[in-house]
């Protein structure tokens, strides 16, 4: 090999590599990286999952405070669709008598 074959960048990147996959400061910075690393991970899908499990219940919550709204609404339109039934019984009976 001549000496410009070892500036390539593929020779470079394995000689490095090579290095510090050999080096135990260098073993030992790699272990700290991939445990901090998956840490990271397992903490941020943690913190996702938290999300959304805030973010389904809360959408729970609103359909159920929709629907328990709409009811009462329905039920309003039928109590005072009965009180104007009545109130036309009434006055078709004053109109009668």
């Amino acid at each position: 090999m001549a000496l410009d074959d070892f500036f390539e960048s593929e020779v470079l990147i394995a000689v490095l590599a090579t290095a510090v996959v050999m080096s135990p400061k260098g073993r030992k910075f790699l272990r700290r990286g991939a445990v901090l690393g998956l840490a990271g991970a397992l903490t941020a899908g943690d913190a996702l999952s938290t999300f959304g499990r805030g973010v389904a219940k809360g959408a729970q919550e609103t359909v159920k405070a929709t629907a328990a709204s709409v009811k009462e609404t329905v039920e309003e339109g039928r109590r005072e669709r009965r009180e104007d039934a009545e109130d036309a019984e009434i006055e078709a009976e004053d109109e009668a008598s």
